[in-house]
């Protein structure tokens, strides 16, 4: 089985997911197809075809946290340390074309949230990231060209 890396707080995140689906959508689901099956002919009741359309999604999102939360290796940054971005660190970069800066965490693939600047370690930018230290320039390929990136620290929290 492959193991997936991820923060405390992700697999914590995937877990509530999971706990929801469970304890709140998967019992309201099975009430609305019951009462869509009240109102008549199955074949035309727009209703319950649309309630069993949303059961298996839950059912299919509940199998796949199921498998990811028992294949994860939880990591803490914390932990860690040196000069090297690695997973789980916090990197603080600038675009040396714009310059604007941000700050991003590398985090696991079932944990990235672009909008949270927390970025996939499958990422193009988070790969071109890894290994590098404070000072060093990267260039990640984009759809309007190559960007270049300075690292201005790195952080383990």
């Amino acid at each position: 089985m492959q193991k997936f890396p991820m923060t405390a707080p992700g697999l914590q995140r995937l877990e509530e997911e999971l706990r929801q689906l469970r304890t709140t959508e998967r019992p309201a689901i099975i009430r609305q197809i019951a009462e869509a099956r009240t109102h008549g002919d199955l074949s035309e009741n727009a209703e319950y075809h649309a309630a069993r359309d949303r059961q298996s999604f839950i059912e299919g999102r509940i199998a796949e946290l199921e498998e990811i939360v028992a294949s994860v290796e939880v990591i803490n940054p914390a932990n860690l340390s040196g000069e090297h971005v690695t997973f789980g660190a916090h990197v603080w970069l600038v675009d040396e074309e714009t310059e604007k800066e941000a700050t991003y965490q590398i985090v696991g693939v079932h944990e990235a949230d672009i909008k949270a600047n927390r970025l996939s370690i499958s990422s193009p930018l988070a790969k071109a990231l890894i290994g590098k230290k404070v000072g060093d320039s990267v260039s990640v390929p984009a759809p309007g060209g190559d960007r270049s990136y300075e690292i201005l620290g790195i952080k383990f929290v």
